[in-house]
């Protein structure tokens, strides 16, 4: 039994949410998204609220119920609030900007990294923090992710892109050997 699945997703007042067969639309004042949920899976409207049910029972049936209930509440969460993650650049010389549809990143390789913003995404940056925003759950993370592989943060002098709040444990770096 999925403690997560038999919650109630509360539907706000200003999101539409359209239910036909197994797909669900939801639309708000940031934008539309839709996901096609497994058949296992029944999801209704009722009272303003979304309900998230078995409708038929199979070996991994609990693990896609409380799966699709967490997809459809944050799809509601994305199209009313929005999702946001922050990558800290550091490095001597590391800078990021934005030229047109491409994020231009110098971090110390003898090119510049170019990589396209996908569709639906805002990403901004200032001075050494890139905000990586949008509706999609999954696409920001992965965009953020995508971005932050580029060059990670190292352990020796903490160069490179960590998300904000990342602890980054520091290593201690060769010591040289002492003449006695």
């Amino acid at each position: 039994m999925s403690r997560l699945g038999k919650k109630p997703i509360l539907i706000p007042d200003n999101v539409e949410i359209k239910i036909e067969g197994q797909k669900v639309s939801v639309k708000g004042p940031k934008g539309e998204l839709s996901h096609e949920v497994r058949p296992e899976i029944k999801v209704e409207e009722k009272e303003g609220n979304i309900l998230v049910s078995i409708q038929s029972m199979t070996r991994k049936s609990n693990a896609f119920w409380g799966l699709s209930r967490t997809l459809v509440f944050n799809m509601v969460e994305g199209v009313t609030k929005g999702f946001e993650k922050k990558l800290e650049l550091n490095g001597v010389g590391y800078k990021a900007n934005i030229e047109g549809e491409e994020l231009v990143l110098k971090v110390g390789f003898s090119h510049l990294v170019k990589m396209k913003v996908p569709e639906g995404i805002n990403i901004s940056v200032e001075k050494n923090v890139v905000k990586v925003s949008g509706i999609h759950k999954q696409l920001v993370g992965l965009t953020a992710a995508r971005i932050r592989k580029v060059k990670p943060c190292e352990p020796y002098k903490g160069k490179g892109f960590r998300y904000e709040g990342e602890v980054v444990r520091r290593k201690v770096g060769k010591k040289a050997a002492g003449a006695e």
